[in-house]
């Protein structure tokens, strides 16, 4: 008979790999990563929303998201809150690259309009979907959560082995996350309804891309059920050890 594929990659891998989704998403190698759940981005006073863009979607993600967030803590994985911060008052992060596109393609959105700015009401995360003690904070400058900023440092020292990837844009800083974690080998999984886009179109585009190419995609009832049954697996082996 034929050997499987996942037996030959098994057989070939140093480390044994992680398969199906309940083993990639086990919390005590599992981060939560929630990004760009900020007002610039979210709130209908944001520039996003002011420049014309539908932002339902991210809208009805952060009523959304919370729950999960603690589901995830609550059964142990690492929390990750990830923001973007751009403008400064002396311009510290922006290049002339950036601007150039953002000056081309971004209705004045980090020219004409701060975006992002440093300490703003823009730049904070919006509405529900806070960080709680406990919880990491990474401030990025570019688009990948990983680009110079310290989060792999926070990834390593915890012993992650797979990101579970929420939050905004889906088909931008959320997917070269992904792009990014996958590299750098990371289990990457994409929850489909955990993450929102100014486009349905788009965010599909996305979930194609990463499910073919740069890890799995899955929902928040999938994820939920294996983080629901480490924590009842818990409880019983606490009560059993409480006789």
């Amino acid at each position: 008979m034929p050997e499987a594929p996942i037996d030959r990659a098994v057989r070939m891998s140093h480390v044994r790999p992680l398969s199906g989704l309940a083993d990639k998403v086990r919390p005590e190698h599992t981060a939560l990563l929630v990004v760009d759940m900020q007002n610039e981005f979210c709130s209908a006073e944001g520039h996003i929303a002011k420049s014309g863009k539908d932002i339902s979607a991210a809208q009805a993600l952060a009523e959304r998201l919370p729950s999960f967030i603690a589901d995830a803590r609550r059964a142990g994985a690492l929390v990750v809150f990830v923001r973007n911060i751009y403008s400064t008052e002396r311009n510290l992060y922006l290049s002339d690259v950036w601007l150039e596109h953002a000056a081309r393609r971004r209705a004045g959105g980090g020219t004409l309009t701060p975006t992002c700015g440093e300490g703003s009401w823009a730049a904070d995360f919006y509405g529900p979907v806070q960080p709680q003690p406990g919880d990491a904070v990474v401030n990025k400058h570019r688009y990948s959560a990983f680009h110079n900023t310290d989060l792999e440092t926070i990834l390593h020292a915890n012993g992650i082995r797979t990101i579970v990837l929420t939050g905004t844009v889906t088909n931008v800083c959320v997917e070269t996350t992904a792009r990014e974690g996958y590299v750098r080998d990371y289990y990457v999984v994409l929850v489909d309804d955990g993450c929102a886009a100014y486009s349905q179109a788009d965010h599909d585009a996305t979930l194609r891309n990463v499910d073919r190419f740069f890890g799995e995609v899955s929902s928040m009832a999938a994820v939920r059920a294996v983080w629901d049954e480490v924590v009842g697996q818990q409880r019983s082996a606490n009560a059993a050890a409480a006789e």
